[in-house]
């Protein structure tokens, strides 16, 4: 069951897209945990039919999960990770239009607006006006499913995955005899995972079919060579892979992170680098990339890029394989071969091959987004104590004092401080059985996986009071009456029919809007890096 922040965040998400009557289903899920559709019916005091229909939109939107329980039997339950990616559905239609065209993107979003739908009615609906630009489309949505932007929406999609992860831990703890280790039970985990990952992607493989098509083949009229052709079934339901639309988002802060550290033409390099394996990237959490070459990076560095500005050479036109290799060192740390030097990596380079380090670049930009708020908070010497605690483990309160050069009246109230916001914890050591206060060790540490978890909590009710000030800026009196009369026909092909006033009121309404939407932005950029790109998935299990 989610939080208090990101459930009310997930029913503000709701009541703007579909309506008050449906926001109030989700609130009831999100507050009370899944439920049948009878306690459903009555928790929200609506009609049945009512409910129905609600709980009808939020399946077909992907935003509800099924589940059978043998308490209850089928029940409901909020998958809050797919209501909060609605932040980002402007984006990946961008994103589209970017990668693949126009008519990509207008299928895009369709698919966003209807959570899924065959291929046949997407053509149909978006060539109802021009029956001639089917084949466009038809193309177009041909690129997205052979490309992953565009995935089969199966049965498994509509359970929740918890359920059966916890079933198939289950069935391999029962195998186990005797008392379970540690790394048994480890084991154990890992398998119920790759198990739930192999029936997803078997039951995704349902998207295109192969038509056998027989050719004359050139050396013999007798032998007859087969081509299989590849097309999309037009049965199955497709939706919007969102993992394959955020490594576009991951990459573009991987580049921008390169650029602050070293300069434009390193950035240039290393978007070279991820539009070189882009095509086999899969999900926004893979460790590392596939490993390509550098004459594959080489190869998708354009022409007008000027490499050489980045770099102090002998030689005023060096060839372009010998900057990239160049840049690839700097990026790779091969000047600081010792751990820290490992760790502060973009890529890593072995036997000419080259792989982007995403685990090692994701753990970084985390760990930026913590001391931004550490020192928003509590300045420089709350980042101070959280570096120090991050590099050297559990200290007690007079070592963090000495180490970190602060008296320790300044340091107790810090360290008090950071505790209060979960940036830091305390680990107990008793020196006796009975935990006397007095003959216990009280050491502090940073729990990584709890800061990161109640540092998303506040970023969700960041985004909710965001909303929430667009919300109460719109509807002002001022505000609201010139909004509505610009909505008339007449006003809109024709803004000289507003008064001085009114534009100026419609004025500082754009721009604060603007400044809001930036503002959400910022704060949606951080939460992409503490919950999408988290490759150990603690995020996912708090």
């Amino acid at each position: 069951m989610a939080d208090a922040d990101t459930a009310r965040l997930c029913v503000q998400i709701i009541h703007s897209h579909f309506g008050p009557l449906t926001a109030s289903v989700a609130s009831a899920l999100l507050t009370r945990g899944r439920l049948p559709l009878l306690q459903l019916v009555r928790y929200t005091s609506l009609k049945p039919r009512t409910v129905r229909a609600a709980v009808l939109i939020l399946v077909q939107q992907n935003i509800l999960w099924h589940a059978h329980s043998e308490e209850e039997g089928e029940v409901l339950e909020v998958n809050t990770k797919e209501c909060l990616m609605r932040l980002r559905f402007g984006r990946f239609v961008w994103q589209a239009e970017q990668v693949f065209g126009k008519a990509a993107a207008e299928i895009v979003q369709l698919i966003l607006d209807h959570g899924k739908l065959r291929p046949v009615d997407i053509v149909a609906q978006l060539s109802i006006y021009d029956p001639k630009s089917s084949s466009m489309y038809s193309q177009a949505l041909h690129k997205l499913v052979t490309a992953s932007y565009l995935k089969p929406s199966t049965i498994l999609s509509h359970n929740s995955p918890r359920d059966k992860r916890i079933r198939y831990e289950g069935e391999e703890k029962a195998k186990i005899s005797g008392f379970p280790t540690a790394k048994e039970l480890r084991e154990a985990k890992e398998t119920a995972a790759a198990r739930l990952k192999r029936e997803e992607e078997e039951a995704e493989k349902i998207g295109l079919k192969r038509k056998p098509k027989e050719q004359s083949s050139n050396r013999s009229n007798k032998r007859k060579a087969v081509d299989e052709e590849v097309f999309v079934d037009d049965e199955v339901y497709f939706r919007v892979n969102f993992d394959k639309f955020n490594i576009h988002i991951r990459n573009k802060i991987i580049e921008l992170a390169v650029k602050e550290r070293f300069n434009s033409s390193a950035a240039l390099v290393m978007r070279a680098a991820l539009k070189a394996t882009e095509a086999k990237q899969v999900s926004s959490a893979s460790v590392r990339s596939d490993p390509t070459s550098i004459a594959g990076i080489s190869m998708h560095v354009d022409d007008a890029d000027d490499l050489a500005s980045g770099l102090v050479t002998s030689s005023k036109k060096a060839p372009v394989a010998s900057l990239v290799k160049n840049y690839l060192g700097l990026l790779s740390s091969a000047d600081n071969p010792t751990p820290s030097g490992q760790a502060a990596a973009f890529v890593s380079l072995s036997d000419n091959k080259v792989h982007v380090e995403f685990d090692v670049v994701n753990k970084r930009l985390r760990r930026r987004v913590l001391e931004a708020v550490t020192r928003e908070r509590h300045g420089d010497d709350g980042v101070r104590i959280l570096r120090l605690l991050l590099d050297t483990g559990k200290m007690d309160e007079k070592q963090v004092s000495k180490v970190a050069m602060m008296a320790n009246k300044d340091a107790r109230p810090l360290l008090s401080a950071l505790s209060t916001d979960s940036l830091i914890s305390i680990q107990e050591v008793p020196k006796s059985a009975d935990r006397n206060p007095t003959r216990t060790f009280y050491l502090w540490f940073v729990d990584l996986p709890k800061a990161y978890s109640v540092l998303l909590g506040s970023l969700y009710k960041t985004l909710y009071n965001i909303s929430m000030r667009r919300h109460a800026e719109q509807e002002e009196s001022n505000v609201k009456a010139v909004l509505e009369k610009c909505e008339r026909s007449d006003v809109s092909q024709d803004e000289t029919l507003l008064s001085r006033l009114e534009r100026e009121i419609l004025k500082d309404w754009e721009k604060k809007r603007e400044k809001l939407m930036v503002l959400e932005m910022r704060v949606e950029e951080a939460v992409f890096i503490l919950r999408d790109l988290d490759s150990s998935g603690t995020i996912d299990d708090l």
